[in-house]
């Protein structure tokens, strides 16, 4: 969990580039996989749609969207104080979870060249549309005085090893939640465009297409390969990957409400908005989701948030960090609990939904 609420770190490594936040357990991952696994694969039986998949990404439907427009080219001062600082601390985690995205693509398409050229070109054109997103919000916080090393980041940041199957699971999952996000975000301001404090969010309708056939693609590989989901191992792992992701995303933006509170959205229906949709949305591929209508689900999850905030409070008040250790540890074994109790919840068989979500 995330030790303090305090304000993003505006520390710079050099004028005009920022100091990366630290890293946390809720922060953006980097990953890394067994690439002869990947290149081992056998996606015969589903190639056909892996294939329209790959004619969708030459199309680049969004090839002319990524451009700064006139409304851009204006002062940003007035967006000060706390409210800046909520705008730089969005756009760099957003930035870094597409840069993440980009750096994985990119290797696997590197590593797959020769051995599956299909899923070589679909992650190279991925990495494509994640470089364009990185490189889009780069250029959004330059509107704030600041900017990432994107090189720097590469170096410096830890990578978590996942086995393909996992990673599928993982990106899969993270793909679909960021359609959700965006699309949730733009049809909102769409209604309400006096809260549109800054013009990125005009891009977002089209940003989230690309992660929804992102995710797609995702979908398609899992369907490829069904030894990943049709065994108990495969409901154990997708549970599992599911509450990861909601928790952290829910943790994250509660911590975070005040950003949510300028768009003139509520935190925590936003989330809870986010989190059927996906869960609906996975049930396509995932043959168990989460049972997120239960009475209990989201009360854990706000147990857990009530935690962070006094980890927060403890990590600020000066105490002696040994003495910190102590006062933590009953909050993190509560949310430990929270969390277990989420997991062991009886989840939905996918087989009994019905319905389209999109």
């Amino acid at each position: 969990m995330v030790d303090s609420l305090k304000k993003p770190d505006l520390q710079e490594l050099r004028p005009g580039v920022k100091v990366p936040a630290k890293e946390t357990i809720l922060t953006p991952r980097f990953y890394t996989t067994d690439f002869e696994e990947m290149a081992n694969m056998d996606i015969s039986v589903n190639e056909d749609e892996l294939k329209a998949i790959l004619e969708e990404f030459r199309v680049d439907y969004n090839r002319h969207h990524f451009v700064r427009t006139d409304v851009f080219q204006q002062s940003w001062d007035h967006i000060d104080g706390e409210t800046r600082q909520l705008f730089v601390e969005f756009l760099e985690r957003s930035c870094t979870a597409e840069f993440s995205g980009f750096l994985l693509y990119k290797e696997l398409a590197r590593k797959l060249k020769d051995r599956s050229p299909v899923l070589a070109e679909c992650f190279s054109l991925m990495s494509r549309d994640e470089a364009r997103h990185a490189g889009f919000l780069n250029k959004a916080l330059s509107d704030f005085g600041l900017s990432l090393d994107l090189g720097f980041l590469t170096k410096s940041r830890s990578y978590t090893y996942f086995k393909p199957k996992f990673i599928f699971y993982a990106t899969y999952l993270s793909e679909k939640i960021g359609y959700w996000r965006y699309i949730t975000i733009f049809r909102h301001l769409e209604a309400h465009p006096e809260n549109r404090v800054y013009p990125i969010f005009n891009f977002f309708e089209n940003w989230c297409q690309d992660e929804n056939r992102h995710g797609d693609f995702f979908d398609a590989i899992m369907k490829a390969q069904p030894q990943y989901l049709n065994d108990w191992r495969a409901r154990l792992w997708c549970r599992f990957f599911l509450l990861s992701v909601f928790a952290t995303m829910y943790l994250n933006d509660i911590q975070r409400s005040g950003f949510y509170a300028l768009l003139g959205l509520d935190a925590r229906e936003y989330d809870i908005h986010v989190i059927r949709k996906t869960n609906e949305a996975t049930g396509r591929v995932f043959p168990v989701v989460l049972n997120v209508d239960h009475p209990e689900f989201f009360e854990r999850l706000d147990r857990c948030t009530k935690n962070n905030e006094k980890l927060g409070a403890i990590a600020s008040s000066g105490t002696p960090k040994f003495l910190q250790l102590f006062q933590k540890l009953p909050l993190y074994a509560s949310t430990a609990s929270q969390l277990l109790r989420l997991y062991l919840m009886k989840p939905i068989d996918t087989a009994t939904l019905e319905g389209s979500v999109r």
